[in-house]
């Protein structure tokens, strides 16, 4: 799932011509494109989707969501480990986690 999620602007930095930022999403840091919302300042929140603000948001708005996606499980979707996420879905152990030696486990 591929969700736009409320993160604040930590920092902003230029990049190859490109206005970019650090956005902290509930304690995760992600390095994310401002070129869509120029206005924005350290400090705004911003809702943002594969990598691009989209938008500017009010902080409650923002504060609220982030609550909900946690409560949800969306932010370990979206940031968590991808490999342990799928091996999870799949219903198999992480193949990351396996002792060197061991197979993975297929559960059918």
């Amino acid at each position: 799932m591929c969700l736009a999620v409320p993160g604040r602007v930590l920092s902003m930095h230029e990049r190859d011509g490109t206005l970019m930022s650090i956005v902290d999403f509930g304690g995760v840091r992600k390095d994310v494109c401002l070129q869509y919302t120029p206005d924005v300042a350290v400090g705004d929140y911003v809702v943002v989707h594969v990598g691009f603000a989209i938008q500017r948001l009010d902080e409650e708005s923002a504060l609220r969501t982030l609550a909900e996606f946690e409560h949800l499980g969306v932010l370990n979707e979206e940031f968590g480990d991808s490999f342990a996420n799928a091996a999870e879905q799949a219903g198999v152990r992480n193949p990351a986690t396996e002792q060197a030696g061991e197979e993975p486990e297929v559960s059918s």
